[in-house]
């Protein structure tokens, strides 16, 4: 009777505390929705300098933000359409001087920071003043700001020019320790996926790989550098080589930097810049609140509609349950929106995404081949479109992707791990069943597979890739030979892939958009981004909905306090996910140090 009353108790208390949360959140949910009507009738945001803070995770779709009301934080959170439109507009709005540059540390991709990068650059032609100022100043941030008309750094601050690097963690060791065997098929030998459970080291085409793309991107920083500092790329590089910037008066001296500035001393420049005297006030517009009322105005009237859909994060299969992944039946549902919207009249996949799910990439792709048939489809790649990234971009009528894209990587793995010795040598467990046909428990990770067992996952991670590579040769018009040739599961640069016929052109979205306009025959029209923003309450309450309170607390901890420890679950996440099944992925972030 004790555990009876102790339990009832516990119960109660909560369903007690449950009621209490759901009413708090409502409360947020309706104070918000007030407080954004009445927002709405607020006048326009003030100010004459758009700030904008490199050291901020850009996504490519915006998100609202119900919470926003009850903070500093601001109501709607750009994505990169909605920034670089943004900047379109305020190079012809006369209440905009110019930009300001926080520069940092980015959490950016290469391919994210490029697309802005050339943004500000468009941006400049209306003869407004780029200004840039940091700390710390990354290889990344150093990117972009190279675009402006000076950049200036602290003092006592640090920038970087020192070349690029790769590194990867290998888990055969820990694997073996442990006594857990991975069982492993692939496809392609350049899909190294899988070496970090099969190898303690990379494997040369690996590494050529990796080496090839990384060029790449350097030649593409060298570029934008060398058009700052007005010399040629190979001194820069000498420079990198030589190590030869080490302290804020190396960057000075060799003209990384235009000058040795504290903020306060930038701002008085700023002030001049826009006519304002000691006194008064910089009013900053905050790049996320002028892209909100930008987008606000953009996305009404009638005119013919030109949709952004946005495919950001890993492909998986069945519904979205996580705010940035490609889940099949909820991105299915909103292409098949698309196809039967009349008014939409083409549109713009942005895929930013490794892969993931076989399946899943298989059944988006079907969907999107059914609205390229209504309708012009045309795909715009971001930091990634790789492996089932680039699978769901085979449909297109046109593929756009910058230079500083990782795309291909057309390639198929799967693997399950047997943990039969584990278990019995390290926990004394043994596993045992009775079965009336051979294949009734297959696949199993309580036992090594038979040799025909393992014979059956090859032919299907080879009937897959078969597959993945006709849908390659058919949409981008290749022969079968050529195809496999480029495929092998090889990465590629955007540069590269355009050389190989895996792209038509390089370029932004803005160059998407054209040819999207131009395919559809519209002269006139306006750009809408679908889905709809996501909105952090709604993503906060869906993960209370499909997760117990108490794992999400965890989670939403360790992603903001414990950032490398995150990183780490996530990637043990993904494991679990592929166990047993045919992935096209980059199951590890190619990370290419600033």
């Amino acid at each position: 009777m004790k555990e009876f009353f102790r339990s009832f108790f516990a119960s109660l208390l909560a369903i007690v505390v449950s009621g209490v949360l759901f009413v708090v959140f409502i409360v947020f949910l309706v104070v918000g929705a007030i407080r954004s009507v009445t927002d709405n009738e607020k006048e326009p945001v003030k100010g004459d300098v758009l700030l904008i803070d490199l050291t901020k995770k850009i996504h490519e779709q915006g998100e609202t933000d119900q919470f926003a009301s009850f903070s500093d934080g601001p109501a709607y959170k750009a994505g990169l359409y909605d920034i670089t439109y943004a900047l379109q507009e305020a190079g012809t709005d006369n209440s905009i001087k110019g930009v300001y540059l926080r520069l940092g540390p980015s959490a950016n991709g290469w391919a994210a920071l490029q697309e802005l990068r050339n943004a500000l650059k468009d941006f400049k032609r209306s003869g407004k003043f780029v200004y840039g100022y940091g700390e710390n100043i990354t290889q990344g941030a150093y990117f972009v700001a190279s675009v402006c008309d000076s950049v200036f750094l602290n003092p006592s601050g640090s920038i970087d020019l020192k070349g690029m690097s790769t590194s990867l963690a290998f888990f055969k060791g820990t694997l073996d320790k442990l006594e857990l065997q991975p069982e492993i098929y692939y496809a392609g030998k350049f899909k190294s996926a899988t070496e970090p459970f099969r190898a303690d080291r990379m494997s040369e085409p690996n590494k050529l790989q990796i080496r090839t793309f990384q060029d790449g991107m350097w030649d593409q920083f060298l570029l934008a550098a060398a058009e700052h500092m007005r010399t040629g790329k190979d001194t820069i590089h000498q420079l990198a080589v030589a190590g030869a910037i080490q302290f804020p008066q190396d960057a000075e001296k060799y003209g990384m930097v235009d000058g040795l500035r504290y903020r306060d001393q930038v701002e008085r420049l700023i002030r001049k810049e826009t006519g304002k005297s000691e006194k008064d006030d910089i009013e900053f517009i905050p790049i996320n609140d002028y892209s909100g009322q930008v987008r606000e105005t953009g996305t009404h009237g009638t005119k013919p509609v030109i949709g952004i859909l946005c495919a950001e994060g890993d492909i998986v299969d069945g519904e979205q349950n996580n705010t940035w992944e490609i889940a099949s039946v909820t991105m299915c549902n909103e292409i098949r929106k698309l196809r039967l919207n009349d008014n939409v009249k083409a549109v713009v996949l942005r895929v930013n995404s490794p892969g993931g799910s076989a399946l899943a990439s298989e059944v988006i792709l079907r969907e999107l081949s059914l609205l390229k048939a209504k309708k012009p489809l045309i795909v715009s790649m971001g930091n990634y479109a790789a492996s089932g990234g680039y699978y769901i971009a085979t449909a297109a009528d046109s593929i756009f992707a910058l230079p500083n894209t990782i795309t291909g990587s057309i390639g198929v793995f799967g693997m399950l791990f047997n943990i039969d010795k584990m278990m019995n040598n390290k926990l004394g467990v043994t596993f045992d069943g009775v079965k009336n046909a051979p294949y009734a428990d297959f696949p199993t990770a309580t036992r090594p597979l038979t040799a025909e067992e393992g014979q059956r996952m090859q032919r299907t991670i080879d009937t897959i890739y078969a597959q993945f590579k006709g849908h390659v040769a058919a949409g981008r018009k290749l022969s079968g030979e050529m195809v496999d040739s480029i495929a092998q599961g090889r990465v590629w640069t955007g540069t590269d892939a355009l050389r190989l016929g895996l792209v038509d052109r390089l370029g932004g979205l803005d160059m998407a958009l054209e040819s999207a306009a131009a395919l559809a025959k519209l002269g006139n029209y306006k750009v809408v981004t679908f889905p709809e923003p996501q909105d952090k309450l709604s993503s906060l309450m869906k993960r209370l909905g499909s997760n117990t309170e108490t794992k999400t607390a965890i989670r939403e901890a360790l992603k903001e306090e414990a950032a490398p420890v995150y990183e780490w679950y996530s990637r043990l996440k993904s494991l679990q996910r592929m166990n047993g099944r045919a992935m096209m992925a980059l199951p590890y972030t190619i990370d290419i140090g600033e």
